[in-house]
């Protein structure tokens, strides 16, 4: 095992440090960061109104969970797509230097109704319809995060994404785009159940377009009945009637009971170290805290930074690594309600021996690394932020619809989307494909279950104090993407904007494919050359299409200054102060 001294993180933090690999010939203006640099408060979200709104939180005195409340709800206004109320996710909460409390992650992923069962779906389910919406869990998320850290009365935190709502918003570009796709969708033009998305976001006359104004009176009216009876202005009352009646207008499943049953969990982290550091993910269901902290521990054993990051030894020895980790998600992940979850995933030993099993002149195949799972896709539009307050208190939070603009369903005189997450458990038990499907037991339906996730909120810490930050959407490549984020800083030394540019990697054992965002030059053609001829089948994104949008944050450990970044990939704003 190669040995590390702890890194010094604040060598290398600041605006003015560099990388050599990604020198500036190769920041293109389509790579230009949205970067802010603060002492009392950093947020950082896909949406530039929804980071404004968290920010005015933490600059009125509220701490990073109260900011992240409010930046929740007013992304279900202003990033539709994924942004909800209709919808779930994972919060990572680390609380800074007290050191009285332990870093959780509230749970907030939605579950199957009870009248779910395991061969409710067949090959012909679309992924649009009624059947295919969880039980949302955000309002109870948000809730229970609030009880249990908000220091701001609760009406305060979403006066912001009311406002948003009631008087509406300038679109952005990004969001335009997303607009006219959706609008523009077969799913919804020829689908019957998809009228209320027209209605309340389709536009009179012509294509949306940057700068025109978004005004949701019914999402606004919905978000004043949370803002007055938290929780239960959502799963009782009228907003549960509609919902429920929604379900009956499409053959949907959800129920006022089912509403009324959900509970948010608050978990323990999953916690791992490497290089000094300490490192805190999600717990099942979601698979990303187990498998990055499984992928770092096998990476310990290899010293990537006596290569070039970029060397075809350390593509090949990551590569490797993600195959058996996605290996073990599909083998052994799912809701840990209901099902098992080995503890030696994230041990020390455990990753020792999967260190030796790694060839470093040929690749495993995919299917030898699992020959008991009889051979016979999680969606990337997701959305995270991260914030950070005076004190410490981190906040490092992954929220969905599942696809993008989930079951493209908005509830009936509500205004917001519902979710498609059902399509995350496994759908046809027994049967595994080469391209991807996954259908071992962990994640078989179950009524009231989880369904297993690729969300992947990240934070490292120092000495009990955060210094980075991190996650991302992006379906089953959130947890590559978080790896890499966490490499970046930790294994290789750079600056936040330099790790943000850095080109990605993605390999989920099935297909077994390793596939390359578009490079630039900076992983060169005989590198390509030399990872086929190991054995990798290897494919590159086009420059359309990105990997992850990581909105992050730095801390210095020892001034405390925060350097806030949102992903090129996706713009977004950071903002602090």
């Amino acid at each position: 095992m190669a040995c590390h001294a702890p890194l010094r993180l604040v060598r290398f933090f600041g605006l003015a440090v560099s990388l050599t690999l990604l020198a500036s010939d190769h920041v293109s203006a389509q790579q230009q960061l949205s970067e802010a640099v603060g002492q009392h408060g950093m947020v950082v979200s896909v949406s530039p109104p929804a980071t404004r709104a968290g920010l005015g939180i933490l600059k009125a005195g509220g701490n990073a969970v109260d900011a992240a409340v409010a930046v929740e709800f007013a992304l279900a206004v202003t990033w539709p797509e994924a942004g909800n109320i209709g919808g779930g996710g994972f919060m990572m909460v680390h609380p800074g230097g007290d050191r009285r409390r332990r870093v959780v992650c509230i749970d907030y992923r939605e579950t199957a109704p009870r009248k779910a069962t395991e061969t409710m779906f067949g090959p012909r389910d679309g992924r649009y319809t009624h059947k295919i919406v969880g039980v949302p869990g955000t309002v109870h998320g948000m809730v229970t995060a609030h009880k249990r850290y908000g220091s701001m009365k609760w009406k305060r935190l979403l006066e912001p994404a009311i406002r948003l709502a009631r008087d509406g918003f300038e679109v952005d570009a990004a969001l335009a785009r997303s607009l006219n796709a959706v609008l523009a969708s077969r799913s919804v033009r020829q689908g019957e159940h998809h009228q209320e998305l027209i209605r309340v976001y389709g536009k009179s006359e012509g294509r949306w377009k940057a700068g025109d104004r978004l005004v949701l009176p019914d999402l606004a009216s919905t978000l004043e009945r949370i803002a007055d009876k938290k929780d239960d202005g959502f799963y009782e009352g009228r907003i549960a009637r509609l919902i429920e009646e929604e379900m009956k207008r499409g053959g949907g499943l959800i129920t006022r009971r089912d509403l009324d049953d959900y509970r948010a969990r608050v978990r323990s982290a999953v916690h791992g170290t490497f290089r000094g550091h300490d490192i805190y993910g999600a717990p099942p269901p979601s698979s990303g805290g187990t498998c990055v902290v499984q992928m770092l521990n096998v990476l310990e054993h290899f010293d990537l930074r006596k290569h070039p990051r970029y060397s075809a030894r350390n593509l090949h020895v990551m590569a490797e690594t993600m195959k058996r980790a996605y290996c073990d998600r599909a083998r052994h992940l799912g809701d840990s309600d209901f099902v098992d979850i080995p503890s030696h995933l994230v041990s020390k030993s455990y990753a020792a021996k999967l260190a030796g099993q790694i060839d470093l002149k040929t690749a495993t195949p995919s299917e030898k690394l699992a020959p008991e799972i009889r051979i016979t896709d999680e969606s990337p539009q997701t959305t995270h932020f991260s914030v950070v307050d005076r004190r410490g208190m981190a906040v490092s939070n992954t929220t969905t619809l599942e696809g993008s603009w989930g079951a493209k369903i908005v509830v009936r005189g509500a205004g917001f989307v519902l979710n498609n997450e059902m399509g995350d458990f496994n759908w046809f038990p027994g049967h595994t494909d080469r391209r991807g499907r996954i259908g071992t037991p962990a994640n078989r339906i179950r009524p009231r279950k989880r369904m297993l996730s690729s969300q992947s909120p990240t934070i490292v810490a120092r000495n009990g104090r955060p210094v980075l930050v991190t996650g991302s959407p992006g379906g089953r490549t959130i947890i590559n993407t978080s790896l890499q984020m966490v490499l970046g800083i930790v294994e290789f030394g750079q600056d936040l904007p330099s790790a943000m540019r850095a080109p990605r990697i993605h390999h989920q054992w099935l297909p077994d494919r390793l596939t390359l965002e578009s490079h630039r030059g900076i992983i060169s053609d005989d590198v390509v050359k030399t990872l086929k001829a190991m054995g990798h089948t290897v494919s590159t994104r086009s420059r359309r299409s990105h990997q992850g949008d990581a909105h992050s944050i730095l801390v210095d450990p020892k001034s405390g200054r925060l350097h806030g970044v949102a992903d090129w990939r996706r713009n977004g704003l950071a903002a602090g102060f």
